[in-house]
C-alpha cells in the first residue's frame, strides 16, 4: 500500500498503541502510532493517513479536541463508555465508536469501512488547504 493508506493510532496508553500496530499491520496495513494528538499533529506535517483510530481521553489535547482540527473519518476507542461520553462520541459525527477492550475483527472492520468511505469522499487525511498546526 502508498502512503495515502496509512493507518494512524493515537492513544496515550503504550500497551493499546502496541496491540494496535500489530492487529492492523499483520491485516496489511501500513501504520503508525502516536501517544499523543500533538505527536500526530505533528507527523501530519508531512505524512498522510487514511483513517484515524483516536482514544477519546488524553492528557494534553483530547481526542475531541483533535477532531475539531480535522476533516477526517475518525474512529474513536474510549475504556470510558458511560451515556454522556456515549452521547458525545455519537454527536461528533465519527465513523465509529469502540469499547475498549475491542478484538481484532470489530476495530479492523471498522478501519476497513473507513477507509473505504474515506477513497470515495475526500481522499487521505492531511491538512485542508491553507491550514495548519496553531
Amino acid at each position: 500500500m502508498n502512503d495515502a493508506h496509512v493507518i494512524a493510532i493515537v492513544d496515550d496508553d503504550v500497551s493499546v498503541r502496541r496491540s494496535l500496530l500489530r492487529v492492523v499491520r499483520k491485516a496489511g496495513y501500513k501504520a503508525e502510532a502516536f501517544a499523543s494528538a500533538r505527536a500526530f499533529l505533528e507527523w501530519l506535517l508531512t505524512g498522510r493517513a487514511a483513517c484515524l483510530v483516536l482514544d477519546v481521553q488524553m492528557d494534553g489535547m483530547s481526542g475531541f479536541d483533535l477532531q475539531e482540527r480535522l476533516a477526517v473519518p475518525i474512529i474513536f476507542i474510549t475504556a470510558h463508555d458511560d451515556g454522556p461520553m456515549r452521547a458525545r462520541i455519537e454527536k461528533s459525527g465519527a465513523a465509529a465508536h469502540l469499547r475498549k477492550p475491542f478484538d481484532a475483527a470489530t476495530v479492523l472492520g471498522a478501519i476497513s469501512r473507513a477507509v473505504a468511505a474515506n477513497q470515495l469522499d475526500q481522499g487521505p487525511i492531511g491538512w485542508p488547504d491553507g491550514v495548519g498546526e496553531t
